[in-house]
């Protein structure tokens, strides 16, 4: 797709904000070309040429990735990301780059993630150090250090970076991705990274298509981050028309809890946003029948999102063994928080599941 020349502009500035890829995610074939394991598309990149992201690119047989600069920062909750099971009540530095291996038409963040497709689209780069990150992660008192707002995985080497100093400096790591890896890139996270949040977006293939990806890599990136112990939790936006069914929503929540009944779902609400402006605003019933039909196939955490006050007892955590009320939230916010760091219920002594410490 040929560059307009706002994004030429701007992609002229990002090309001087990078780095050589990671070893683990590049393969160097025949001649100049390079295969790119950031994310699940695998490009071949040739000389001269760039991956689907945009961000990556070849100059000469290496291969050049984003680093050294921000261009979305925000330190909020991290219910907001949404983790649920993550240092309840505590505050996430969130940070994020440019690029998307993605081009999905609802797309929230779309300033930053199309930026390189979209000439409406486009924040400006500002240039920081990880150590300086980290700084301000502290200066805000935050706990958690993410990467969001573009997708994190065609920057995974900039995250890596960024995350080792937090983990020096005694921060919780943690992606908030579409899920479009491929193994190479999660063992190149994996000992820098505690948590991981996915976007299953649909459970047709055809539906992923029409957003830029393929369904399996999405379901198999669910099954790889469980397996390599990152802490887990799923989101899926409900979209009226888009994926909406109870077919399809019965066949995500039986999915993840395939892979673990422990994985938290979270329904969140869609509103009309980007270039999707037809379909419906998703309703708290809409959200509350996710929920249950999310409960019914065997998942023990099930929330609703997006509208606080709305949707019951689905913004809060219970005990799946007895029932007691573990923590209690009104949107973002918690108002009742009655997990240790051991996580234990203190009703029966049930282990719940998460990263509470």
């Amino acid at each position: 797709m040929p560059l307009g020349a706002r994004s030429a502009s701007l992609a002229e500035v990002l090309d001087g904000l990078t780095r050589e890829a990671a070893e683990e995610l590049t393969e160097r074939l025949g001649g100049a070309d390079v295969r790119c394991y950031a994310c699940g598309h695998r490009c071949l990149v040739r000389e001269g040429k760039r991956g689907i992201c945009k961000v990556r690119f070849n100059e000469r047989g290496r291969l050049l990735v984003p680093a050294g600069y921000v261009a979305a920062l925000a330190c909020d909750p991290t219910e907001k990301k949404p983790f649920f099971h993550l240092l309840p009540g505590s505050d996430t530095l969130t940070f994020g780059m440019l690029g998307c291996d993605l081009h999905c038409s609802y797309c929230q963040n779309w300033l930053t993630s199309q930026a390189l497709r979209d000439d409406a689209a486009g924040t400006a780069p500002r240039a920081v150090s990880a150590e300086r990150l980290v700084e301000m992660a502290g200066e805000c008192g935050a706990r958690v250090v993410g990467s969001s707002y573009n997708e994190p995985l065609i920057t995974a080497e900039w995250a890596a970076e960024v995350f080792k100093r937090a983990k020096e400096s005694g921060f919780r790591t943690a992606f908030i991705s579409n899920g479009n890896a491929t193994p190479q890139v999660l063992d190149y996270l994996r000992p820098l990274t505690d948590c991981y949040k996915i976007d299953l977006k649909s459970m047709s293939d055809r539906a992923y298509r029409q957003l830029g990806g393929v369904v399996g890599n999405i379901l198999e990136t669910v099954r790889m981050v469980h397996e390599r112990g990152f802490w887990e939790e799923i989101v899926t936006l409900v979209v009226p028309g888009f994926n909406d069914s109870e077919e399809e929503l019965r066949s995500a929540a039986e999915f993840i809890a395939s892979v673990s009944p422990d994985i938290p779902w979270h329904v969140t609400a869609f509103h009309r946003d980007y270039r999707m402006t037809e379909n419906a605003n998703t309703t708290a019933a809409q959200l509350v029948r996710a929920c249950e039909i999310g409960r019914a196939a065997g998942l023990k955490f099930v929330y609703a999102g997006n509208l606080p006050g709305r949707v019951g007892r689905w913004e809060n955590t219970y005990c799946p063994a007895c029932g007691e009320l573990l923590v209690e939230r009104y949107g973002y916010q918690i108002r009742r928080m009655k997990l240790g760091p051991d996580g234990l219920c203190p009703a029966c002594g049930e282990r719940i599941p998460g990263v509470w410490s």
